[in-house]
């Protein structure tokens, strides 16, 4: 008589930025990999990192009962662990070793048939690169930009785009009641999703996405037209990534040993002083920063990020590797990680939603 087949064992890591939902796909996993397909699950601390300095906890069912609805992860995120370039010396931050043959013997160790890698870009370039190595790999799509190739959307987004829309909500009373210009800087890195979607939510007369260069000449016509009607006030929304025509992006710092050493901000104070300076409008600015990672995931969040939890137990129950999770239309599937790694997911210039604020007159800095 054959012999019983080996209980499967799978890994699952946080990686990059955190943003609400990272939890509520740590529970889909987990709870999908114990009750329906029996599988054990091994939790790696801080991302890559638990897998270069070995720290790893199991997760059980109590373990992840009742996080659904909480901010954050549980096992903690970084993202200046990439074990293909890992910073050996602390007062030498470009000195970097590659760790990941250390990485790939600890996975083995441990006896794992897959690890599931829950992050942005980032995390599934190197995701990527683990494969490529012979490590079964499945990732999970997470960033607030919502700028990662293959997927319509990813878990955190609406989450972010929800506390963005509350803000302007909140800006547009004092902006009424001071008759200003009130900037209001998002992030989104590149993409201008966030600004785009929360802009249009939150009733903004300006937006400005890093795909679409603006003139502050057409910003400051609107602002003064608004005024001469009547309407003292205006809303612009800007992405961290907008930048003018013809010029650069604002970049506040840059980390060395990140895998995207690049912090953008502050490009909202130049579009308010720029405003100022021709116009003579009073003009303030809001960062919102990292107030969009924070809290608890929305209803929508919840549910998908439980549902690329569940496909993701699924697909490492199947031995499938080498994939990422995807949502593509009401359908959650696996795509090539070949198809991810390494690009971004940017506005088209002829997107449906580029068109809807034309048709509701929001000026997009052109």
């Amino acid at each position: 008589m054959a012999g019983k087949s080996r209980r499967k064992r799978i890994g699952i890591l946080t990686g990059g930025g955190d943003c609400p939902g990272l939890n509520a796909v740590i529970r889909g996993v987990a709870k999908a990999s114990m009750r329906k397909f029996d599988m054990d699950v091994i939790g790696f601390e801080d991302g890559f990192a638990g897998l270069v300095e070995r720290k790893s906890v199991s997760l059980t069912w109590e373990r992840v009962s009742g996080i659904l609805t909480q901010g954050g992860t549980i096992l903690g995120t970084t993202n200046r662990a990439n074990p293909f370039n890992w910073p050996v010396d602390p007062e030498n931050p470009e000195k970097n070793e590659d760790r990941s043959d250390r990485a790939v013997a600890y996975f083995h160790k441990l006896g794992l048939d897959t690890l599931v890698c829950i992050g942005g870009d980032g995390t599934q370039t190197i995701g990527h690169q683990l494969s490529q190595k012979g490590i079964h790999v499945v990732g999970v799509p997470k960033t607030i930009d919502n700028d990662i190739m293959g997927t319509d959307i990813t878990f955190g987004f609406d989450s972010a785009v929800t506390t963005a829309a509350e803000a302007i909500d909140k800006i547009h009373s004092t902006a009424m009641s001071h008759h200003r210009v009130m900037v209001v800087e998002v992030m989104g890195r590149y993409a201008g999703w966030l600004a785009l979607h929360a802009g249009i939510a939150g009733g903004g007369d300006v937006i400005l996405i890093p795909e679409i260069p603006y003139e502050i000449d057409a910003i400051c016509r609107l602002a003064v037209d608004r005024s001469k009607k009547g309407k003292r006030f205006s809303i612009i929304v800007v992405a961290e990534g907008a930048h003018p025509h013809g010029g650069e992006r604002v970049v506040r710092r840059m980390v060395k040993g990140s895998p995207d050493p690049v912090r953008l901000g502050g490009i909202g104070q130049k579009v308010a002083h720029d405003i100022e300076e021709i116009t003579g409008i009073e003009t303030r600015v809001t960062v919102l920063g990292h107030l969009q990672r924070g809290g608890t995931p929305t209803p929508f969040d919840r549910v998908l990020a439980t549902r690329f939890g569940v496909k993701a137990a699924e697909l490492c129950y199947d031995g499938v590797s080498g994939v990422m999770v995807a949502l593509r239309g009401t359908e959650i599937m696996g795509i090539p990680l070949a198809e991810v790694s390494g690009k971004n997911r940017l506005v088209a210039a002829d997107h449906p939603l580029i068109e809807t604020a034309n048709g509701v007159g929001v000026c997009l800095g052109v």
